[in-house]
Order: C-alpha cells, then sequence, then structure tokens
C-alpha cells in the first residue's frame, strides 16, 4: 500500500493517506467488533481513500473527532441522488426513487420539515410512553415463558416489541406487521436490485400516504393524525411528505431497535454480573449507563454514514475537495480511545456520554430518546423476569447480519 501526504493547507499536523487499495467494508473477525483493518486505520490516524461496492473511492474516517464534523459540517450533503455519492449498496439508492425523507435531505428543507415534529420526539414525551412499553415488554415476556423452550429470541421479543411500539406511536395497524416486516427486509437486504428495493419502498409508501389520508378525516391519539391536523390543514406538509415521514420512521425505529434489542442481550449474557445486577430495581442509574455504553461498544450502523462533499472541507488537517465522497465510520469512531476510555471494551458501569450511534448533527435520529426507553425496559424486563436467560446454541451456530445495513443477528435461539 502506497502512501501519499495530504494536501491539506488546513490548520493541525499533516496526516497521511492511503492509495485507494482498501476495499470498504471489510470483513469482521470477531461478530462483537468492527473488522481489525478498520480499526487498524483509526489506531495509526490516517484517513484512507477505500473502494467502495461500485468503484467510487470516498475517504473513510475513523476517528470520533473527524465523524462529528464529516456528520455536522453543512459543506458534506446528505442527498443520495448527487453524483459521485458514496451509496452503501444498490438498494440505498432506492430511497431517491420515492419521496426523499429526511434522512436524505439538506438544508434548508431538512431544517423545515425536522421542525414541524420536534415536538413529538421530547425526552418528556418518550417518558410518557415508558408504561405503554413495560406493557408490550411484559406482554412479549408472558408469551415466551408460557411457549416451549428454546425460543427465538429474536421473534419472540425483539421484533413484536420494537413493532408494537413504534406501530402504536405512528397510528399504523400492528396486524400489518408482516407486510411491514417484508418490504423493510427487502429494502435493507445489502444483496438486492435498486428496482427490487425502490419497489417494495414504493408499496410502503402507497401504504402510509393511503393511511394519512385516513387519519385526516378521521383523526386519533397517534404521531400521523396530530400531524395530519396540524400541519396538513395549513399546507405546511402534504400528504406524500407525511408518508414520507411515517416511512422513515417506521423502518428506522423497528429495524435498529429490534436489532439492538437482540445483540444487546447477547452482549449481557456474556456478561452474566452485570446482566444479574440489571434486575434490580433500586438502580436506574446503572440500567440507562448500560444502555448507553451498549448503544456506543455495539453500534448496529455497520457500514458507516455516507456523505459527498459540495465545497472544500478541512477535516483536522485532512482536505476533502467538493464533489469526493466520504464516510464516517461511526462503529470504529465510538471506540476511539482518545474520546472513550473504554475503547475496544464493554464497560457497562461507565455511562458513554455524547456517543455517535444515533449519529451526530442535524440529522441525529429523531427517536433516541424513545429507543433509549425501549432498551431500558426490555434488558431490565429480561434480567428481573428470566434470570436464567441463556444461549441455546454456541456462537458459532448464530448468524450474525453480515448481510444487512443493520448489524444483528437473524436469529437468537434462547432457553432459561
Amino acid at each position: 500500500m502506497t502512501t501519499v501526504p495530504s494536501t491539506s493547507s488546513g490548520a493541525g499536523p499533516s496526516r497521511t493517506t492511503t492509495s485507494g487499495a482498501l476495499r470498504y467494508p471489510m470483513a469482521r473477525q470477531c461478530p462483537y467488533a468492527p473488522p481489525e483493518e478498520v480499526t487498524r486505520v483509526r489506531t495509526e490516524g490516517t484517513v484512507p481513500r477505500v473502494t467502495i461496492w461500485n468503484g467510487v473511492r470516498p475517504w473513510l474516517f475513523t476517528r470520533f473527532d473527524d465523524a462529528r464534523i464529516v456528520l455536522s459540517d453543512p459543506r458534506f450533503s446528505a442527498d443520495k441522488s448527487r453524483p459521485g455519492y458514496p451509496l452503501s449498496s444498490a438498494v440505498a439508492l432506492a430511497e431517491t426513487a420515492v419521496t426523499p425523507t429526511l434522512l436524505i435531505m439538506d438544508n434548508p428543507e431538512h431544517d423545515h420539515y425536522r421542525r414541524l415534529v420536534l415536538s413529538e420526539f421530547t425526552v418528556k414525551r418518550a417518558e410518557s410512553w415508558r408504561p405503554a412499553v413495560r406493557a408490550v415488554v411484559d406482554d412479549c415476556l408472558d408469551r415466551m415463558l408460557h411457549g416451549p423452550a428454546p425460543a427465538d429470541l429474536v421473534a419472540g421479543l425483539a421484533l413484536p416489541v420494537a413493532f408494537s411500539v413504534i406501530c402504536e406511536f405512528l397510528g399504523v395497524p400492528f396486524e400489518d406487521r408482516e407486510f411491514f416486516r417484508s418490504l423493510t427486509h427487502t429494502m435493507n437486504a445489502i444483496g438486492g436490485t435498486t428496482q427490487t428495493a425502490a419497489a417494495a419502498r414504493q408499496e410502503l409508501q402507497d401504504y402510509l400516504v393511503s393511511l394519512v389520508a385516513v387519519r385526516a378525516k378521521d383523526p386519533r391519539e397517534d404521531f400521523i393524525s396530530r400531524m395530519a391536523v396540524r400541519h396538513l390543514r395549513t399546507g405546511a406538509m402534504d400528504q406524500e411528505r407525511l408518508g414520507a415521514m411515517a416511512l422513515l420512521l417506521l423502518t428506522a425505529g423497528h429495524d435498529t431497535t429490534a436489532n439492538m434489542i437482540s445483540l444487546g442481550v447477547l452482549t449481557l449474557l456474556r456478561h452474566p454480573g452485570h446482566f444479574a445486577m440489571l434486575g434490580r430495581n433500586d438502580n436506574p442509574e446503572l440500567l440507562a449507563n448500560t444502555v448507553e455504553e451498549m448503544l456506543r461498544h455495539l453500534t448496529i450502523v455497520q457500514r458507516g454514514i455516507r456523505r459527498i462533499a459540495v465545497e472544500d472541507v478541512d477535516v483536522n488537517g485532512h482536505q476533502v475537495r467538493a464533489g469526493e465522497g466520504v464516510v464516517a465510520a461511526i462503529n470504529v469512531a465510538n471506540r476511539d480511545p482518545g474520546r472513550f476510555a473504554s475503547g475496544e471494551e464493554f464497560v457497562p458501569a461507565e455511562r458513554a456520554h455524547g456517543h455517535l450511534a444515533f449519529g451526530y448533527g442535524p440529522h441525529q435520529c429523531l427517536g433516541q430518546s424513545l429507543a433509549r426507553v425501549e432498551l431500558q425496559e426490555v434488558y431490565a424486563g429480561i434480567a428481573r423476569r428470566i434470570p436464567t436467560l441463556r444461549t441455546a446454541v454456541p456462537d458459532e451456530e448464530l448468524r450474525f447480519k453480515e448481510d444487512m445495513a443493520v448489524y444483528g443477528v437473524h436469529e437468537l435461539p434462547v432457553t432459561w
């Protein structure tokens, strides 16, 4: 691998870059850690130019401070339709085939639509959902405990909890969960085509736009109804935009949470002493710290967050030219020992303040407060009600989601 000096003219020390021989993403050597190759890049402090699936060669940023600049500087665009954008796969292009979501909007459009819904995602409102989330978790645990063992924790707990909460929040019928699950899988499977992913996205978008029309005429106590009453009638948002907003929340709100539930439980079972302590009700701070450390340590967005520069940008001494793509490898940045003392280790007693698991900057996850409530209730509920929980198969038999945009396990057989 050859190196060339950085062309940066910005402040700070010069940083070396590599020639693009690295292919990204790399294969994992351990299912609980990012690939060793990309971790080595962070350790060396270089900014390599990597080659992705379609031959595009973006810059790869792996350090925490660099990733925050990439995710917050407005000169980096999230618009996937721009030429040269470093798409994570062919299916990622499908996001541009229907009404765009907040995820791929730039300002001022992004801020306009985000401001319209911010009041729905406060910490206080998320906390008001805690009793309902706890009831959903207990119901799923009841079903597991009264059913056969071993059981699949993904199908029996992770997916139904995530689906139930986001469906109730949005006002989407839970009985359509298999329809959502199937389409979401098609939209996120790395090996799919743009055409199949776009068709799945369009079908789900059409469903939600129709639901918006229904809720506008007959509003209920849910997100879609409130947005319809508040913004459709004033013209601040139309049915297509509200449908796209619901699409983003439905797909991101269940897929990421379900994967964090299952992968998080698997991680806790590898730390039985700490798992046992979570079953106590007298230490909410320990539970909150555990969730933050879990989010930091696992960071299930495994292919980085991608952007493209619309102007020249200096990133801590590395120059990115207009038109060049970048990848912020947040799963690696979240283990940067320069920012987190835990580094590569899982230290659940320490709260990982300021991690990037929910992103950073203007596109930071809207639903993060609700996701935290769900994870806290699931982890505590399992530890309290099934303290003898254990995996029913060895790790080598588990199927980890190397083939998906969001990391996790396809199934998690457990017994008790």
